[in-house]
């Protein structure tokens, strides 16, 4: 696909069979945001922004993730990234997923419910990842932002580091939560995506 096309158009056929494992994705990952913030042990570096402005702003959290994402997909134009329905659908639905989740996932003191809640997070937004990233209807927001600006001569690894740490750091200043859970995040995702995605792709 080239890159100069900064909208990524596939045929209604093919876009129509990827559609229900993108949104089952990006709903999936909604779910597992909101099951760690109701551990509320720590939350990976992008959602102790989200918290930490949503903390600031009073509004909620899935709204603070929509409207980041739709600034992040606005700056999909200048790093000319590629633009797809899957990137509308993820700026969108995680938000209104995460909302919607908090609403029914238990609130409690005791950390024999928080603790598996904490620890099934980052399980769940790996499957959703590898459900959404297979589906091929464009990146994330967050993951097109660093992939556009890596295009630039910058080293993948690099950018995606400059860009968590600086979102963890903003949102402890705003009041975001660290914690366990935050470590557990960092540790656990990049190998339970790259499991998921591996199976998930031989399921399609």
């Amino acid at each position: 696909m080239p890159r100069d096309r900064l909208l990524l158009i596939l045929p209604l056929r093919e876009t129509a069979r990827r559609l229900p494992r993108v949104v089952l994705g990006v709903w999936l990952f909604g779910i597992g945001i909101a099951a760690m913030l109701a551990a509320d042990l720590g939350l990976s570096p992008w959602d102790v922004f989200h918290q930490g402005v949503a903390e600031r702003s009073g509004a909620s959290i899935g709204a603070v993730i929509i409207a980041t994402g739709v600034v992040l997909v606005l700056a999909f134009v200048p790093l000319k990234e590629q633009l797809g329905l899957g990137t509308v659908l993820n700026a969108t639905l995680i938000g209104v997923s995460v909302d919607t989740s908090l609403l029914w996932l238990p609130a409690s003191d005791s950390l024999l419910i928080r603790a598996p809640l904490c620890a099934a997070g980052p399980v769940i937004i790996a499957i959703a990842s590898g459900l959404y990233l297979g589906g091929g209807l464009g990146p994330g927001p967050r993951d097109g932002l660093m992939t556009g600006i890596g295009r630039r001569g910058f080293a993948i690894w690099k950018v995606r580091t400059s860009i968590e740490v600086g979102a963890l750091v903003i949102g402890v200043a705003l009041g975001g939560t660290i914690g366990l859970g935050t470590a557990w995040f960092a540790l656990s995702i990049g190998p339970l995506v790259q499991f998921f995605m591996r199976r998930l792709a031989k399921a399609q």
